[in-house]
């Protein structure tokens, strides 16, 4: 099977421990980009790139183009896979934590009519009925529920 794995880059780690966990059960496996071209055209790190736009102003040109690029990408590579995983941890004392991001991948996937796994349960969040409404598959960090 293809699967994209989404969530917030915060997660970056995981997501990367869960890919090599997901491909040795012989699946094919995509991600975020390690690393974004940086203001300059050096390349950073996603999580060095995420800590930038955390604290960046509106009128910073070069963040929100990039940011505007992310998007687009990751679509695509929901597009190409059979579904979507959603690594949802705890982050800003929210248990399973889905962000506004997550959230817009959850839907495209689920427009695409394709698997929605959520790696923990939903989170009490506002837009938790939306979510219900996408019928998410939860696996309670069980991969091998992964079909």
């Amino acid at each position: 099977m293809k699967i994209t794995i989404c969530g917030s880059i915060a997660f970056y780690d995981q997501m990367q421990e869960i890919a090599s966990k997901l491909k040795l059960l012989g699946h094919q496996v995509d991600l975020p980009p390690i690393e974004v071209e940086g203001e300059t055209g050096e390349m950073i790190s996603v999580k060095e790139y995420y800590q930038i736009r955390k604290n960046a102003k509106a009128d910073e040109k070069w963040v929100w183009d990039k940011k505007g690029k992310a998007i687009r990408s990751h679509f695509n590579k929901i597009e190409w896979a059979d579904f979507v995983l959603i690594t949802n941890y705890t982050k800003n004392d929210i248990e399973n934590y889905i962000g506004a991001n997550t959230f817009l991948e959850m839907g495209l996937a689920f427009y695409l009519k394709k698997k929605v796994f959520l790696l923990n349960n939903i989170p009490e969040i506002s837009f938790k009925e939306e979510i219900l409404g996408m019928k998410p598959i939860i696996i309670n960090n069980d991969l091998s529920k992964i079909c």
